[in-house]
């Protein structure tokens, strides 16, 4: 059982000026979307992120809503949140394998994202994963976002240059 290992979680990083977080989510399962923003928001807390929330309707309107901000509005990282539970089609397969797709390819374009859309058999585990005392997924994904900014920051005005190296 999951809930019963241990991992590795590393320290939070510190910056030396503000970054502005946006988190969007997909409330379509309130109680869990709501657990989930909490733990996000006290994770930004915690390094002083600034935090804007927005909600889309539901786990593949996520990653669009991050591509839209990350064209038109200045935000330094993404959180994307959201929960989908295995129903009796292949609609649930859809939506996990489409909406994690977009997030890695935005992801790979340079936007630093936390992926906290959880995709789950059943309710229990969703309420299991989102809850800011225990598993905590909400946090992570931030935690995740805020460890990419870092690394960007750290990066940044770096070049390799054009063509060969002498």
């Amino acid at each position: 059982m999951a809930s019963n290992e241990t991992h590795h979680i590393l320290p939070l990083p510190v910056f030396d000026k503000p970054v502005r977080m946006l988190i969007v989510v997909a409330p379509y399962y309130k109680d869990i979307a709501d657990n989930l923003v909490a733990g996000a928001r006290a994770t930004a807390a915690a390094c002083g992120a600034e935090v804007e929330l927005v909600e889309v309707p539901g786990a593949l309107e996520v990653p669009t809503a991050i591509a839209l901000a990350e064209r038109q509005a200045s935000f330094d990282a993404y959180v994307a949140l959201g929960c989908v539970i295995r129903g009796e089609t292949t609609h649930y397969d859809t939506v996990c394998n489409d909406s994690s797709r977009a997030i890695s390819l935005l992801g790979l374009q340079g936007a630093c994202i936390g992926n906290g859309i959880l995709t789950v058999e059943n309710k229990h585990q969703a309420e299991v994963r989102a809850d800011p005392a225990g598993q905590n997924k909400g946090g992570g994904a931030a935690a995740a976002a805020l460890h990419l900014v870092a690394l960007s920051r750290k990066w940044a005005g770096q070049t390799k240059g054009i063509g060969f190296r002498a």
